[in-house]
């Protein structure tokens, strides 16, 4: 089977988490053939298996708060209109036009209240669809849509949308600005609409799609549908919407300019959720945002994500390891993990049990902000322990260390779980919490706040409290720092859990049956230059050369 793998964040050439998902994916089936469409991909891949290639890539970056609003109309007003109207006659530009403004009726208008609410949304959905596929017909004619997302047409085009009766309050109150900004951003989201994908030796090649990330990455896979009816998989184990509502970009938009942005990616959520033919979410958190986007249920099956369990296998094994008095923290370090709660539940803790101890290991992070953060936290601890970091009348150690992961104090993962005795996470918003799964792999009791999540990847392995809590987090901490019988079985039961449902081992099983179940329902497709029909049935893999050898015996035509 050809599966035509959309990757998030531009495997292979990223790192991080989805990277290490699709290789693990692309790895693992060996039996099938990966073509790989990397959206946002440039420099040197990694090494890939036999069964998996390159087959395009594109560089979709840019920056929301890059260019002004002055600048944005200066080269709308100029640069972007005559390369508009050079590639397009009066005929295409009138297609544009009414294109965009289907779209743009879609991420403008306002659901009415009362009976009739459901079919309106119905209505407005299904005209952000025409506009969007009108727009993906003809960049595939013209080959792209040069310059036409930016050009006066399309800011007067949104701006029409925006004052027409119906719709919402925040786009009519957009200006000018808003508007230049909107059609900027809309430009880069809708960028693979103008990819060289789309033909009989790229995605149309493809048995199925799959999508690993909803939003852009995956309209590709949308085009692959509507010109070739490719089946579409929709892989997600964090939600682009969600992402986008809480993005620290937006903070300095202007309240019409954010309904706008928040309305343009819940449609097309709506609408890749809407055309898939599975969505595989990889927890139920996830699960309810595609619920609450329209998703079918039908469509939808959990798939968790597999992580490599070998490798905390050593430590999840020693029950005896460990500090018995030590709490420990990992992750990235900014303001959605609460450092600031935790500390304080801490001085709680320390004030009633003076041997305890805090690690905080970071996750080293590119973003340049994480470090007016940590100064921050660290200068809170300073504040709550001000004897132990001054050094002066100390009675030991200071209680709390801030270390980085793959520094000499915490060298890897394994090393950092074995070093306490319970593992803390404090968040407020989270995904998909990776280090309570590892934590889970090397047989230790958590204490979390109930967010994302955390209460299905727990089960009732650990102990789960309210956010912005330090009270509740400090009690549940102290009861398992003092009742080691309990913090061993709840450790041991957290294993087994992590075992039987966070591997990469299910995770793939789970794909393979997912693959073959798809393409058994797809309508049979045999293309110029596949060689023999039924060579390669979707439901055995058989290697070698037999089919065609079988083939030129029997006399078999080609196709």
């Amino acid at each position: 089977m050809r599966i035509g793998l959309l990757t998030e964040g531009g495997y292979p050439y990223a790192a991080g988490e989805p990277g290490l998902w699709c290789e693990r994916l692309v790895r693992g089936l060996g039996q099938h053939q990966f073509d790989l469409y990397a959206v946002g991909g440039s420099g040197i891949p990694r090494p890939l298996p036999p069964n998996a290639r390159v087959a395009r890539t594109a560089d979709l970056g840019g920056s929301d708060s890059g260019p002004t609003a002055r600048n944005l109309l200066e080269r709308t007003a100029f640069g972007d209109r005559r390369a508009a109207r050079r590639a397009y006659g009066r005929r295409e530009r009138r297609r544009f036009v009414e294109a965009l403004h289907r779209l743009a009726v879609g991420v403008c208008g306002e659901h009415t209240a009362g009976t009739g609410e459901a079919e309106t949304g119905a209505e407005l959905g299904i005209a952000f669809a025409e506009g969007l596929y009108a727009l993906a017909e003809l960049a595939r004619e013209r080959g792209g849509l040069p310059g036409a997302l930016r050009s006066d047409d399309a800011v007067r085009t949104l701006e029409s949308a925006c004052r027409a009766p119906g719709a919402r309050r925040g786009a009519a109150a957009a200006g000018l600005p808003d508007h230049l900004a909107f059609v900027e951003h809309l430009e880069r989201t809708l960028r693979p609409l103008s990819l060289d994908w789309y033909a009989e030796d790229a995605l149309g090649a493809a048995d199925l799609c799959h999508a690993a990330a909803g939003g852009t990455t995956a309209l590709p896979g949308l085009l692959a549908k509507r010109f070739f009816g490719t089946p579409l998989l929709v892989t997600e184990y964090g939600v682009q919407l969600r992402s986008h509502y809480l993005s620290a970009a937006g903070a300095d938009r202007s309240a019409p300019l954010r309904t706008l942005l928040a309305a343009l990616h819940g449609r097309l959520a709506a609408e890749v959720y809407g055309q898939a033919a599975l969505l595989t979410p990889g927890n139920a958190h996830t699960r309810r945002w595609q619920e609450k986007c329209g998703a079918d249920r039908a469509r939808i099956r959990t798939v968790h994500p597999g992580m490599a369990a070998d490798r905390f296998a050593e430590v999840g094994e020693d029950e005896e390891s460990g500090d018995p008095a030590t709490l420990v923290w990992v992750g990235r370090v900014e303001p959605a993990k609460d450092l600031i709660a935790l500390l304080h539940a801490f001085a709680e803790i320390r004030a009633l049990q003076p041997d305890a101890r805090l690690r905080i290991v970071a996750v080293p992070v590119r973003d340049p902000g994480s470090g007016a953060y940590l100064a921050h936290i660290k200068g809170l601890a300073a504040q709550l322990f001000p004897d132990e970091a001054a050094g002066a009348h100390a009675v030991g150690e200071n209680p709390v260390t801030f270390e980085e992961l793959g520094g000499p104090e915490a060298p890897t993962l394994e090393d950092t779980y074995a070093s306490g005795a319970v593992v803390v996470l404090s968040s407020v918003v989270e995904g998909f919490p990776t280090s309570l799964v590892e934590a889970m792999f090397c047989a230790r009791a958590t204490v979390s706040t109930d967010v994302g999540a955390v209460v299905e990847i727990i089960g009732g392995t650990g102990l789960v409290v309210p956010p912005r809590n330090p009270r509740a987090l400090a009690d549940a901490c102290l009861a398992l720092l003092r009742e080691p019988e309990r913090r061993h079985r709840l450790g041991a039961a957290a294993r087994a859990r992590a075992l039987e449902l966070f591997t990469v081992e299910q995770n793939l099983a789970a794909f393979r049956g997912i693959y073959l179940e798809l393409l058994s329902h797809a309508p049979v497709r045999h293309r110029p230059g596949d060689g023999v029909p039924f060579a390669h049935p979707a439901e055995a893999h058989v290697p070698g050369s037999w089919a065609p050898k079988a083939a030129a015996g029997t006399g078999a035509p080609d196709a």
